[in-house]
């Protein structure tokens, strides 16, 4: 149980960090933008690493692969950790790249994201939409298609990002709008939260005391107060001028 506990520790001291860097961006950017990137996108993957350790430990008593939520987070840890490929560059990589927006000048991105209640402020990781794909549909013919996964794993993934995260109502909204598949980006700040509301709720369900200031004050937040709506996504268009 300690294990775990330790676990929980870790995962909620890097929420905070991230939270904290989060808060700390608009102004270091004016200081040194790469700086500020770099600390919120390594920060971001401290957070999923965090949480595929409490996976680790955990995956015994819950499946992790058997929920939406859990499973994309634990896919995009996998893709950023192992970065045998060109994915997942983050948004705020992909516009500070030599030439910085002036490169996509006129270009109209469409940004989704996925309603979530009982917060206040929800922050932005923003990843192409399309990369997730890629991982998992072995019908879009990608070299980054995730092989120490089995077919039958990648198809049921691909299954929970097309229904239960509706990326089959994102495609067709981008389509239907004329959005280049390349300019359509996801917030996965959600999903995050989704799984860790999930993973959350489970253990203390089965009698895991969260030990520790942070995760202790993320136990709150996390399986009382906060809530994604799946069903209800939210869409902001920026254009490059």
């Amino acid at each position: 149980m300690k294990i775990t506990e330790r676990a929980i520790d870790k995962l909620a001291n890097q929420m905070r960090i991230y939270a904290e860097a989060i808060v700390r961006f608009d102004a270091l950017k004016k200081v040194d933008l790469q700086e500020a990137i770099d600390n919120l996108d390594r920060n971001f993957e401290a957070k999923l690493e965090a949480f595929h350790s409490l996976y680790d430990v955990d995956k015994a008593a819950f499946d992790y692969f058997e929920h939406a939520d859990t499973a994309v987070v634990l896919l995009l840890r996998n893709a950023i950790h192992h970065r045998d490929h060109e994915l997942f560059s983050s948004w705020n990589v992909t516009m500070a790249q030599e030439g910085g927006p002036l490169r996509f000048l006129g270009a109209e991105f469409l940004i989704a994201s996925h309603h979530v209640a009982g917060g206040g402020h929800v922050g932005n990781q923003l990843y192409k939409a399309e990369d997730f794909l890629l991982r998992v549909d072995s019908g879009l013919n990608s070299p980054a298609l995730e092989r120490k996964m089995s077919a039958k794993n990648r198809g049921k993934i691909l299954e929970q990002l097309r229904t239960d995260l509706r990326f089959n109502e994102l495609f067709a909204k981008a389509s239907a709008e004329r959005y280049p598949t390349e300019q359509i980006y996801l917030n996965v700040i959600p999903i995050f939260i989704s799984a860790v509301c999930r993973t959350f709720k489970s253990l203390k369900t089965r009698g895991v005391i969260f030990v520790g200031f942070d995760a202790r004050t993320y136990e709150m937040h996390f399986t009382d107060e906060l809530k994604v709506d799946f069903s209800v996504i939210s869409y902001n268009s920026i254009r490059i001028r």
